[in-house]
């Protein structure tokens, strides 16, 4: 079983309650598709402070996370249509966020939940 902690964005929170993300989840797909039993541990927003960003990943590893996810829309958006492009997501230093995660938690942090744009190999740093 893979305990699993997601990053949503804070600028998206009054206008997204995650169905998709926990969607993905429970069926194993798109971001999740590596785990063979994942299990939604922990959600928290990301905070613009990195410093602010690890503290809540350790709650996250206090409370028995083992691997962080980032939502996709913190780094691609909605294109026309159904589709998602990378760029033009919540935050421009996604990749900086998750290494510092990854750096300072000892748990891999993975970038990608829902919605993941034609063509992107999820990333996971750690």
């Amino acid at each position: 079983m893979s305990k699993i902690g997601i990053f949503r964005c804070q600028g998206n929170e009054k206008k997204c309650p995650l169905t998709n993300c926990l969607l993905s989840l429970q069926e194993r797909k798109q971001g999740f598709a590596r785990y063979d039993q994942p299990e939604l541990y922990g959600i928290f927003s990301l905070q613009e402070d990195f410093e602010e960003n690890v503290n809540l990943a350790n709650i996250m590893k206090s409370k028995g996370v083992e691997v962080i996810h980032i939502a996709t829309c913190a780094f691609s958006k909605k294109a026309e249509g159904k589709n998602w492009e990378l760029g033009g997501g919540y935050y421009n230093n996604v990749d900086s966020i998750a290494e510092k995660i990854a750096k300072e938690t000892g748990l891999p942090c993975v970038k990608g939940t829902a919605h993941l744009p034609e063509g992107y190999e999820v990333e996971c740093f750690g």
